[in-house]
């Protein structure tokens, strides 16, 4: 049994795989400082909660893009698990051939996807991860990572306009039934989600435009992917668990 885990700067996801079947999720929050053995306690009682044996576990393989952590995450699956964690880095097998100016700068969790993305849907493709920032990354035919493009997500967005704007209120992300808004909270879930989705699709076309290939397929994911997928024709597929499934992919690479 592998655990596959995605350390982001919002959440921990994990995934527990059966072969290739992914069983069951859950996650857990990054931002809370945790010792190892807090990491490890939740970590087995999330597995026997979910009705998962703790000591079939054999593997464990991690992308993480908040280095702070990593430490007594570490040292949480070497105590509790008796297993060193393969963490996705440079010099590890993906079957992507990475030709960005600095390949090293590249983090695990964009790697991860693109993996996944080229594996499972063919190339070329577009990544589209909609998380704390949302990254936009191509893959060519050949299994080239390109480049792509960050921009601010969109809880990010929203954070930082109630933060900043002393009358506006904090709102639920949401779609508004109409982009004509009639009170500040939907003016504000308007311009959040609409504006969004036009951003979402510029990026995508600029891409298209400039990789010279109009049909590339795209696929999305991340927490609210689905919503702005669903508003869309620019992307082809959603795919909430596509990080999850690029890490066990990276896994089968290395055996």
């Amino acid at each position: 049994m592998l655990i596959a885990i995605d350390i982001g700067n919002t959440d921990f996801t994990l995934g527990i795989f059966e072969g290739r079947k992914l069983m069951d999720t859950f996650r857990m929050t990054t931002r809370i400082p945790r010792t190892s053995d807090e990491y490890g306690v939740f970590l087995l009682n999330s597995l026997q909660y979910k009705g998962f044996d703790a000591k079939k576990v054999d593997a464990v393989i991690i992308a993480s893009v908040v280095p702070a952590v990593m430490h007594s995450f570490n040292s949480a699956i070497i105590k509790y698990f008796g297993l060193k964690p393969i963490i996705v880095g440079p010099g590890i097998r993906t079957g992507i051939r990475i030709k960005t100016s600095n390949p090293k700068e590249t983090g695990a969790d964009r790697i991860v996807d693109v993996v996944a993305g080229y594996e499972l849907y063919g190339g070329p493709v577009i990544v589209v991860d909609f998380g704390t920032a949302t990254t936009y990354d191509f893959v060519n035919q050949d299994g080239e990572f390109v480049g792509g493009v960050t921009s601010p997500g969109l809880r990010t967005s929203a954070n930082a306009l109630w933060q900043h704007a002393a009358k506006l209120p904090e709102i639920e992300i949401s779609r508004p039934p109409s982009i004509m808004a009639r009170d500040t909270v939907t003016s504000m879930q308007a311009g959040l989600v609409f504006g969004y989705i036009g951003q979402t699709e510029y990026i995508i076309q600029k891409m298209k435009e400039e990789s010279r290939c109009p049909d590339c397929k795209v696929v999305a994911t991340g927490g609210l992917g689905k919503m702005i997928a669903e508003e869309t024709d620019s992307i082809d597929f959603y795919d909430p668990h596509l990080t999850l499934k690029g890490l066990q992919i990276i896994y089968e690479k290395q055996r």
